[in-house]
């Protein structure tokens, strides 16, 4: 049998904190054998906003992901989301190296480096620079440029930048849990590994997840990312609009909704009746369901247009014959995919995780395509993979990858050139 690596995830999103550990063989087969989900707390729309809260709430959800699979936690890949994630495309042009003309991994690595030249302000950083498409002399399309004969690459990069402020809050966060960073990935992208098939990439599709407190936008075309946007509304949005109707407590809402709503209020039996417990001395109310689904269908239907306008913003608007992914745990109310339908005028569907073994079950719903994503990113990367092996924790323990951007570049090249 080979010899197993172990690879994890932390997604510490507005409503939980989900921590996945894996097993990865040498085949890439990835086995999920360690699940931990926490509420979550000290975190708003994506972003820290109480570090105290948000250590205890990863610390729970990965101490239970721990027990599960029987060590402890070294080193982790970390998803971020939030509106302060702000994306570009750039191109980078260098002179290949070798005296015979021959593209090397080194070339590639120069070219990216070369696009990561732009000007960013000192309050952000930039997270990732992935490779849209590499064109050679002047012949674009080039997926893959290496061991080809050339005399100039160029490459067409995404780049996402963040907040510096939020980066650093985020990471302190998992470094006082005694975790190493392994890598910081927009949560988008991640969830694109574990979502998306390749013929979806390539035709043109874009994948929205509605979180808690965001809504994330990722449009890919021709088989590489274009572009990712997030919007500050969410499903706790949809939760927060039926506690002020029906004046009842935000944890009642939020089971009404997972429960009862429906985001078209037309397909509810105008008789049906949902019993809600509302403020005032715990007093039971019996209301129409339509209530509830008409709050829902109307939250939505204005998030759906802010995706339209952010898919518009991109400029691939008529050019997404995949139409759309909807991922997160908004994803899974009823109707969901109806209305969205009839407000993209696009194909919808519901995106599932795929691509793993193990604890399939725990993790199949589309609340978890960013969680599973991670961990397939991080086999996929192959960078800092640790040993199957109890780990000793120690408190603030976060290293810098020794090998420089260069050796990072060419970390993920591996992974994802063909």
């Amino acid at each position: 049998m080979s010899r197993e690596h172990i690879v994890v995830g932390i997604d510490a999103g507005t409503t939980k904190v989900a921590t996945l550990i894996a097993e990865v063989s040498r085949s890439s087969s990835v086995h999920i054998i360690g699940v931990g989900v926490a509420p979550s707390r000290g975190l708003r729309k994506g972003v820290v906003v109480n570090i105290d809260e948000a250590v205890e709430s990863i610390a729970v959800s990965v101490e239970k992901a721990e027990r599960i699979a029987g060590f402890e936690v070294s080193s982790a890949y970390v998803g971020i989301s939030g509106t302060h994630l702000t994306s570009l495309n750039n191109r980078g042009v260098v002179a290949v190296g070798r005296s015979d003309r021959v593209i090397t991994e080194e070339d590639v690595a120069r070219a990216v480096e070369a696009a990561q030249v732009i000007n960013v302000p000192n309050n952000r950083e930039i997270l990732h620079a992935i490779p849209r498409q590499f064109i050679v002399d002047g012949q674009e399309g080039v997926k893959n440029p290496v061991a080809m004969s050339g005399y100039r690459l160029d490459v067409e990069t995404h780049i996402v930048t963040g907040a510096v402020t939020a980066i650093q809050n985020l990471s302190r966060c998992i470094e006082r849990n005694g975790i190493a960073i392994d890598q910081i990935v927009h949560e988008p992208l991640a969830a694109s590994e574990a979502i998306l098939t390749d013929e979806e990439k390539e035709m043109g599709v874009a994948l929205v997840d509605i979180g808690g407190g965001t809504t994330q936008v990722a449009v890919f075309v021709d088989g590489s990312i274009w572009h990712t946007g997030c919007l500050s509304v969410g499903g706790s949005h949809i939760t927060n609009d039926i506690a002020v109707r029906l004046r009842t407590p935000f944890a009642e809402a939020e089971r009404l909704k997972t429960r009862h709503a429906h985001a078209i209020a037309s397909a509810v039996a105008p008789d049906e009746t949902v019993e809600v417990t509302t403020f005032g001395a715990s007093r039971v109310e019996v209301v129409p369901r339509r209530d509830i689904c008409e709050v829902a269908e109307a939250r939505l239907q204005e998030t759906f247009q802010l995706v339209q306008e952010e898919i518009k913003r991109s400029g691939y608007d008529g050019l997404l014959p995949a139409g759309v992914v909807l991922v997160g745990g908004t994803a899974d109310l009823s109707g969901i995919t109806d209305l969205a339908t009839e407000v993209l005028q696009l194909p919808v569907r519901r995106g599932t995780p795929r691509g793993i073994h193990g604890l399939t079950d725990a993790v199949s719903g589309p609340a978890y395509a960013a969680s599973v994503g991670l961990v397939l990113w991080g086999a996929r990367s192959g960078q800092r993979i640790t040993d199957r092996r109890p780990a000793a924790r120690h408190d603030e323990r976060f290293t810098i990858d020794p090998r420089g951007v260069s050796g990072r570049v060419k970390g993920w090249l591996r992974a994802i050139l063909p």
